[in-house]
């Protein structure tokens, strides 16, 4: 385990706010005034130096409002969420109008439309999964569907949605919705949630809040699904605060996952079946009051993060590296960080140990939310802003 300090605490919430209101504004009445659409295409390049290479950075596009999750298709193009409750397909440069047939969503506070992946037979069946804050009795709670999608004449929308994931308890409380979706190799699918705002949620093992989730992608339990006493059995592992970043690692050979603290306790995590991961018994954060939280830093039946931030940087989208246009990158998780609007490369020796980090694009871009690898090897990043991007992030040398 090991541990980074920082000079800044962190809060899940827009950095200079005011600001980027004033920037949005402008935006708008600039468009509004040549005639053009508020989705627009952009093509801006910039080169930054790092440790080991020099990266070009060239915005795709930008136009989304709080953009939020992003998968690539088989065809070259990728699927990207909004928010507000909007999907659009991203092709050579441009957005498509939004997908018809998304269900509706609670977009209220971090709820919304929020992670989207592809299946892994999307050839064959054209078949999409999404996250989403789902409306409800008393709220809403995190809940995640199956859609085919269907792009015809230029129109694309969702067919035969059937929701294969809901929170069964449902909270009128804006925050930690968590919500992100993996696939492991094995078919199987994660599903991250957040404790909603209420710590107690994460250690009640009859609650799917503050917990990983590993279903069949019809929505059915897989038969080899821990079964620790008392525990519901779509639960992975418990006991986390609200993990906002997860990807399938293949030198951890299994799920690699990021999740907020409060003040400080930001962890890098792998999650293992029926582990509880200690929130709000154990965390190296305190609360934002400055109190303590639990009982400390560790306690008996409960796991360590594989690494910490203190204070915090607010992590998101999470990737491992293994692609080949940055082999110096190979088996380093790259994280983004809304707080600090960076990128962090967790640089990893050959037995899979973190043991340095670099930070990149620190402010160059707003809030990094999601973080993903295309096939060409390249690492497409999203800004959460409401003027957000899509960032290309490629070798200048």
């Amino acid at each position: 385990m090991i541990s980074v300090t920082a000079s800044v605490p962190c809060k899940d919430q827009p950095n200079a706010y005011v600001r980027r209101m004033f920037q949005s504004l402008h935006l708008l009445i600039a468009l509004a005034v040549v005639g053009l659409p508020t989705v627009a295409t952009a093509a801006e390049s910039r080169t930054f130096k790092t440790d080991t290479i020099n990266l070009q950075a060239t915005t795709i596009v930008d136009g989304l409002e709080h953009p939020w999750g992003l998968d690539f298709l088989p065809d070259g193009s990728a699927v990207v969420t909004e928010r507000p409750g909007r999907m659009r397909i991203v092709r050579n440069g441009t957005l498509s109008d939004p997908i018809q047939g998304v269900p509706k969503v609670w977009a209220q506070g971090q709820g919304g439309l929020l992670d989207v992946v592809a299946a892994p037979d999307f050839s064959a069946s054209g078949t999409i999964f999404f996250s989403f804050s789902q409306p409800g009795k008393g709220g809403a709670g995190t809940a995640v569907a199956r859609a085919r999608l269907v792009r015809e004449n230029g129109k694309p929308r969702l067919e035969d949605v059937d929701v294969v994931f809901s929170m069964a308890r449902k909270t009128g409380k804006g925050q930690h919705f968590g919500s992100r979706l993996v696939f492991h190799p094995d078919g199987t699918l994660f599903i991250t949630t957040g404790d909603r705002g209420e710590g107690d949620r994460a250690q009640d093992k009859k609650d799917s809040a503050g917990a990983v989730i590993r279903i069949d992608p019809d929505g059915s339990v897989p038969k080899d699904n821990p079964k620790p006493d008392g525990w519901l059995p779509e639960l992975w592992s418990k006991g986390h605060r609200n993990v906002q970043g997860a990807a399938f690692d293949p030198v951890w050979n299994g799920l690699a996952t990021v999740e907020h603290g409060a003040k400080g306790g930001d962890e890098v995590n792998q999650p293992q079946p029926g582990r509880n991961y200690g929130w709000p018994v154990i965390s190296y954060g305190v609360n934002y009051s400055g109190s303590k939280i639990g009982v400390g830093t560790a306690a008996k039946g409960y796991e360590q993060p594989v690494y910490y931030w203190d204070p915090s940087i607010a992590p998101s989208g999470l990737a491992s590296y293994q692609g080949s246009m940055f082999p110096e990158w190979k088996g380093d998780l790259l994280v983004g960080s809304l707080k600090f609007e960076l990128l962090v490369r967790l640089d990893r020796d050959q037995a899979g140990k973190i043991v340095g980090e670099e930070r990149i694009l620190e402010g160059e871009f707003g809030r990094i939310r999601d973080v993903k690898v295309a096939p060409d090897g390249s690492v497409w990043l999203l800004t959460d802003e409401s003027n957000g991007a899509i960032v290309r992030l490629s070798r200048a040398d």
